[in-house]
């Protein structure tokens, strides 16, 4: 970053919704903001039809929303934000003040449904935003649009940041086939299960992931899926950004010493290599005696069939005959 715009960003801490599936609070949120603030910009002339819009916020360099963006802020009637707090320094910093801030995120998102489609049915410019990036990916925000489109209430999208697609194409891994996959469970046993129905994926995955978990989800992966690239991404388009690359089980290692990193992480891996290499009979007694340390029987068996390609009932015979004391 040139010297001159490093000059010009300060850090917002933010408060952050929760999203990891009732992991704890998520990271909080910083907003990058100009030093010197533009004051308030001036909204595109001209009447904007009644609708829910769908806008996109910066997932951390206020510099990140667009024209577009802030003309619908300033016209909007109502803004449905997952947190008015964090949604209220971002419209200091550019000058919005005439929208009515209300709460919409899952935990109220069924009683507040109603009275915004209320509020729509008689003519009222709704904006949906999230504390930072798309709104709907990974939120309950689909549920709104799907009752407006049911209503025959407009609902346009206002594109923009996205730490999903900017993971992606910043990780250098393939992009023209691509799965998001949110959360992975939190408990070990479900998580396995859910990357074993993964693991098939040709296609790059796309994951979110809380920083707490990071290690051991690294490590689950590298049983599951075997040797793949992955990359980390942390604290995107933020003063402390980091993007780091290595294999599933190198990632695994390093954030195990090195413990949870700060900042909202976002996990892009490798879909299934199109030719998976013979895993030999060492090989697969190394990764049954690993998984045996931490699976049962039977889960073992499966996660080293799907990362090896082996058949399970063979990969089964080799475990029972590595821990025959463990019924299954």
């Amino acid at each position: 970053m040139p010297q001159s715009d490093a000059k010009l960003e300060t850090s917002l801490n933010a408060a952050s919704a929760s999203r990891s599936q009732g992991g704890g609070p998520a990271p909080r949120n910083r907003l990058l903001e100009p030093s010197d603030k533009p004051g308030p910009s001036k909204p595109v002339h001209g009447a904007h039809q009644s609708g829910l819009y769908i806008v996109a916020t910066p997932i951390g360099n206020a510099r990140d929303i667009t024209l577009r963006a802030l003309d619908i802020l300033h016209a909007a009637d109502i803004v449905a934000c997952e947190d008015t707090r964090v949604s209220r320094k971002l419209f200091r910093i550019y000058g919005i003040e005439s929208a009515e801030l209300v709460s919409y995120h899952e935990h109220n998102a069924q009683k507040m449904r109603p009275r915004l489609i209320g509020r729509l049915k008689d003519g009222a410019i709704v904006a949906l935003i999230s504390d930072a990036g798309t709104p709907m990916i990974n939120d309950p925000g689909y549920r709104l649009s799907a009752e407006c489109r049911d209503a025959g209430i407009p609902v346009f999208a206002l594109p923009g940041a996205s730490s999903v697609l900017a993971a992606l194409v910043s990780a250098g891994l393939p992009t023209d086939r691509f799965s998001f996959l949110g959360f992975p469970p939190n408990k070990p046993g479900k998580r396995r299960q859910f990357l074993d129905e993964l693991a098939p994926l040709a296609g790059t995955l796309v994951f979110l992931e809380s920083p707490n978990r990071l290690a051991s989800t690294l490590a689950d992966m590298a049983l599951v899926f075997g040797a793949r690239d992955a990359v980390v991404t942390r604290e995107l388009t933020k003063k402390f950004e980091e993007i780091r690359r290595g294999s599933l089980d190198q990632l695994a290692q390093h954030y195990a010493a090195a413990g949870a990193p700060k900042g909202e992480v976002t996990l892009v891996v490798a879909g299934r290599p199109g030719e998976q290499p013979v895993a030999s009979e060492d090989d697969v007694d190394a990764l049954l005696a690993e998984a045996l340390t931490r699976m049962s029987l039977k889960e073992a068996a499966t996660a080293v069939a799907a990362a090896t390609g082996r058949p399970r009932r063979d990969i089964y015979g080799r475990a029972l005959k590595l821990k025959p004391e463990q019924p299954d």
